[in-house]
């Protein structure tokens, strides 16, 4: 990791533990910590730098512009925010990673402070900022009708920087008959960016993509005991029989891969039109994650090492210099 000095935070090489960022977007584990960092914020501004005053009559040169702020008057993106607000699911929330059923927002991939799993916060904030300017609005099982109301409430704080990880909740339902429609995934989506751009129109946006349930399917199945926690329910139009290969089951996972994926375009789309939002280009939908990825207690969420893959691959693309198409 290399300093960017008091004021900026650390940008590290990105710690890519394999994990999940697209196992519906992963999955569990690891440390532990506070339970709600950065509600508490006193404010997103940093900390004022120091000014030496001088007796001469001549003025000092003005300062030159730093390279990620030449870059962000160029392409209207800040590869460098100042502050970072969450919004989204039990993904962010670090659900199941630090226990069963109980959140774990100190490893979550965007605002979490545990350094082992490096959250996108504290590599763009650093250690010193991160939990004075952060905020996670993200609530366990949420859906994308939510976010409009998760995205006011991050919005009062003008946050340099938004990350959104909502979908896998409306995709994985009771049934397929249960999961959102394309129509309202989008309106809500719509919706929670009107409240953003009506209270702070500069804040930017990362949309991250919705994982691929599949895969997740697949990659778990072969875990007796994540078979049987899996038949409690979790995700069940995914999930629910797991074992079964007949054409009843590969046709229901195919509705729910297709559906994902309409979900996955509205987020692209949307994104689109907002020249401070930029989609993950499918990246956590691609994803190729290991069991690793998973949660010990339910096999689902990310674990820590899912955690951290998704704070890599959210680094890269927030400042990337051009954004992924």
């Amino acid at each position: 990791m290399r300093c960017r000095g008091v004021r900026r935070g650390r940008r590290t090489a990105a710690r890519g533990v394999g994990a999940a960022a697209a196992v519906a977007a992963l999955l569990a584990a690891g440390g532990c910590g506070s339970p709600h960092h950065g509600q508490d914020a006193r404010g997103t501004s940093r900390p004022p730098s120091s000014s030496t005053s001088s007796s001469s009559s001549s003025k000092s040169p003005s300062p030159s512009p730093s390279p990620s702020r030449t870059a962000a008057a160029a392409t209207g993106w800040d590869r460098d925010p100042a502050s970072v607000a969450a919004v989204g699911d039990s993904i962010t929330r670090g659900f199941d990673a630090c226990g069963l059923l109980r959140d774990c927002p100190s490893v979550s991939w965007s605002t979490g402070t545990d350094p082992s799993v490096d959250s996108l916060a504290l590599r763009l904030l650093g250690p010193a900022h991160v939990r004075d300017h952060s905020w996670n609005a993200a609530r366990s099982g949420a859906t994308m009708a939510a976010l409009p109301a998760q995205m006011a409430r991050v919005a009062v704080h003008r946050p340099g920087l938004v990350t959104v990880a909502a979908g896998a909740n409306d995709a994985c339902r009771s049934s397929v008959d249960g999961m959102t429609s394309v129509a309202s995934f989008r309106t809500s989506f719509e919706t929670a960016m009107r409240k953003l751009r009506a209270v702070s129109p500069s804040s930017q946006v990362y949309v991250s993509s919705v994982p691929d349930l599949r895969r997740l399917w697949a990659t778990g199945r072969a875990n007796p005991l994540g078979r049987e926690v899996w038949k409690l329910g979790i995700c069940a139009s995914m999930l629910g029989d797991a074992q079964s290969d007949d054409a009843a089951a590969r046709q229901r996972r195919q509705t729910v891969y297709d559906r994902i994926v309409a979900y996955n375009g509205v987020l692209r789309d949307v994104c689109a039109h907002d020249r401070r939002c930029r989609y993950d280009g499918g990246a956590v939908f691609g994803y190729r994650f290991s069991a690793k990825s998973l949660s010990p207690f339910d096999f689902f969420h990310p674990s820590k090492q899912g955690q951290a893959t998704l704070a890599r691959i959210a680094y890269a693309r927030v400042t990337a210099a051009r954004p992924t198409t």
